[in-house]
């Protein structure tokens, strides 16, 4: 008989990973729209910046979760690398040559790192060697977010065995206080990037339902990954 505890969550609070997807976005644009259009060191700018530090960890999340749930994930990493590729260009044109590359060749290696993960996991430290070994090649390469991205990736799989049971199997008022320790093992690694941002994006994954939610045609799931060198290259022209 399990006896997890269990935390109450109001029904209406609960966030699809649909929600979670729209919110990431938006704490995204708002993020670049600050950093590459505005002043620094405005009310406006840190406040903008600041819900801008929701969309890498919600990202994070949402690579680890898709990884777990795709059933080519073969195509799931080549996604994330084409967007990466057509991403480099307006990502050159905002940052110069300044020797990085943008976060979806992170989100990509991520992918990476979970396989090997997967792969080796029977064979217990080489697993952790092996993404280990992925961090140190995005801090090389010098992808946005770098080691800390992967290590984020990493965390909220490795946690989700122990913490993400089908919505069905749970209480339909209770979330597993388990799923908690994604939250805290991953906390250090948003705090580096501010902490009332990691704080606001502890709480949105906390809420995670782990349903789906209205996302769900192929149209609308690849303007997902579009947005983003979308929105890069509208940036460049107006900076």
């Amino acid at each position: 008989m399990e006896t997890t505890a269990t935390i109450s969550v109001p029904l209406s609070l609960r966030l699809s990973e649909s929600a979670l997807k729209i919110i990431a976005i938006l704490s995204m644009v708002a993020d670049h729209c600050a950093y590459f259009l505005m002043e620094p060191d405005t009310p406006m700018y840190d406040l903008l910046r600041c819900f801008g530090r929701i969309a890498f960890p919600v990202f994070a999340f949402l690579v680890a979760e898709g990884f777990a749930h795709s059933r080519d994930r073969m195509r799931y990493f080549l996604i994330l690398l084409l967007a990466g590729a057509v991403s480099e260009l307006p990502w050159y044109l905002l940052n110069g040559s300044d020797g990085t590359h943008n976060v979806m060749f992170t989100l990509a290696l991520g992918v990476v790192a979970l396989a090997i993960f997967d792969r080796m996991c029977e064979h217990g430290p080489l697993s952790f060697i092996g993404v280990a070994g992925i961090a140190v090649l995005a801090w090389w390469l010098g992808t946005d977010y770098d080691w800390r991205g992967i290590l984020m990736i990493a965390v909220f799989y490795i946690l989700r065995h122990q913490t993400m049971r089908p919505w069905r199997e749970r209480s339909s008022t209770h979330f597993p206080s388990q799923a908690i320790l994604q939250i805290i093992f991953t906390f250090p690694l948003m705090a580096h990037y501010g902490i009332a941002g990691a704080l606001l994006a502890s709480g949105i994954i906390f809420l995670y339902d782990g349903t789906r939610g209205f996302i769900r045609s192929k149209p609308a799931k690849y303007s997902f990954y579009a947005i983003y060198p979308a929105h890069l290259m509208l940036l460049s022209l107006f900076s």
